[in-house]
């Protein structure tokens, strides 16, 4: 393991954001995860783990020690009559780990491609897109006790799993490092169209047969259309999660807003479209300086240019503010912010 102080990581960030690591180190093996932990007993200090950069938002320079992940490699560990089950590391890119399950003829995961950061951080945030959730096909998850140095698998029930959540969220689970991870993958694969749009994309393509590679094709175009490319605008993808709600609030909301969209759950509660709370409080396209409200999909801010991380930060609180003011609906931030 490589210490660096005061490291840059504008580009280390997808919002593009000009901030600094006190201590920052690239975690390319157990052994490097093994060496920060004894630097941070000899030093104590806050660590926080990065993969991508894609769900974070640095208000200021970070004062403790930042850890990249980027341990790499994935295999097929084992298979039986209904499943593949592959373990990746940790570090690999989620995308490319996506795309590399197709050539292998393992699909499953293409809901999800396109999906900026990296393989650890799928059950952490418990990606999801498209109909589909990284918690539905995730077998077991590797990590390392920060505290311990213990090496522990977590089962996928062990790792609590929710819209957006899982047991790597609590503030008690925080020292436990993401290693690796354990994919269960169907042999009997059978598409998921039930997203609205993609189902849409699927029947203006009039694929002959709809394959695997046909529905990874749409998720990209989609996504492309609908997202910024942080190459060109700093952003972190969806910004805000999509609320929860009792059954009394949604009728009293659906009374007033007839076209309000949303999607039921279990025990009488919905989910509300976070972009439409949004987009009908009047801020698509709402800009603050070099900070702005996507155009084409509003759950996304973008950094124009030059913003700050607190620049970021005073857009989404303004826009949590007048959601709140309109609609009488709490947003809460998908991206981390430190």
């Amino acid at each position: 393991m490589e210490l660096k102080t005061d490291e840059q990581i504008k580009k280390l960030n997808t919002f593009g954001v000009d901030a600094k690591a006190r201590n920052f180190a690239e975690i390319r093996s157990i052994e490097d995860l093994k060496q920060a932990r004894e630097h941070i007993h000899q030093q104590p200090q806050d660590f926080m783990v990065i993969g991508g950069g894609s769900n974070v938002l640095f208000r200021d320079d970070y004062p403790g020690f930042l850890l990249r992940m980027m341990i790499p490699g994935f295999e097929k560990i084992k298979e039986d009559e209904e499943h593949y089950f592959v373990r990746a590391g940790a570090g690999e890119i989620w995308h490319s780990f996506v795309r590399k399950m197709l050539d292998a003829r393992m699909p499953g995961l293409e809901n999800l491609a396109y999906i900026p950061g990296t393989v650890g951080a799928a059950p952490i945030q418990n990606i999801g897109a498209y109909g589909l959730e990284a918690a539905e096909f995730i077998e077991s998850v590797e990590c390392f006790d920060m505290n311990s140095g213990e090496l522990l698998t977590l089962t996928n029930e062990e790792c609590d799993f929710g819209y957006r959540h899982s047991t790597f969220k609590k503030p008690e689970n925080r020292h436990l490092v993401i290693t690796a991870v354990t994919f269960k993958l169907s042999k009997n694969w059978v598409p998921n169209t039930s997203y609205k749009a993609l189902a849409e994309e699927i029947e203006i393509n009039s694929f002959p047969e709809l394959s695997p590679q046909d529905v990874y094709s749409c998720v990209i175009s989609l996504r492309r259309r609908k997202l910024p490319s942080p190459v060109k605008f700093g952003n972190a993808g969806s910004f805000f999660k999509n609320p929860v709600v009792d059954r009394e609030t949604f009728t009293s909301l659906l009374r007033t807003n007839p076209s309000l969209v949303s999607y039921p759950l279990a025990g009488g509660r919905f989910k509300l479209s976070a972009a439409w709370l949004i987009d009908n409080a009047g801020l698509r396209g709402y800009r603050m300086g070099d900070v702005g409200v996507w155009e084409k999909q509003p759950l996304v801010l973008v950094n124009y240019g030059q913003a700050t991380g607190e620049d970021i930060y005073a857009m989404a609180q303004d826009v949590r503010l007048r959601v709140k003011n309109c609609f009488g609906v709490k947003l809460e931030p998908e991206v981390a912010m430190v």
